[in-house]
């Protein structure tokens, strides 16, 4: 039997622990230096080990799943920690997934293609995504101070 260690990662992993080292940085656990170096390591990961010696010294969630197995918590999968509950029912964990903005760029790229031309909607889409990046970086430090 393989160890969880030593399963081989794909980029969802690789992006949860890159959002989580973002999260450290913007919290004051990381410098600049430090969280290029980290990034470059988890870039490079091949297994759930490497991705974890990575965020071994951080506090909080890492982006990693929690180490359970099957004789620790009989009857539950032992792929993924249990999950809370709230009133009985469970709670669904906060994603760090991307936004859903790119169908909306795709929709404003035709519109203005067939409308002004393409160059006209490139730059267009690239307008807004910019903006779009604007406010959630605004709305990221924004929540990132609340917490202090």
């Amino acid at each position: 039997m393989t160890r969880q260690d030593d399963m081989r990662v794909g980029d969802a992993e690789r992006d949860a622990v890159t959002a989580a080292l973002h999260d450290h940085f913007a919290a004051g656990r990381l410098d600049r230096q430090e969280l290029d170096e980290r990034l470059g390591a988890t870039l490079a990961a091949k297994t759930q080990g490497d991705l974890r010696a990575v965020v071994t010294d951080l506090p909080g969630p890492s982006g990693l799943p929690e180490r359970v197995s099957r004789a620790a918590v009989p009857g539950r999968p032992y792929w993924g920690p249990p999950r809370p509950a709230h009133h009985g029912h469970p709670v669904r964990a906060h994603r760090h997934g991307p936004f859903p903005v790119f169908p909306l760029l795709l929709v404003a790229f035709m519109v203005v293609a067939f409308t002004a031309g393409p160059g006209v909607a490139m730059l267009t889409v690239l307008q807004i995504a910019m903006l779009v990046w604007i406010v959630r970086a605004v709305f990221a430090v924004a929540g990132g101070r609340r917490g202090r």
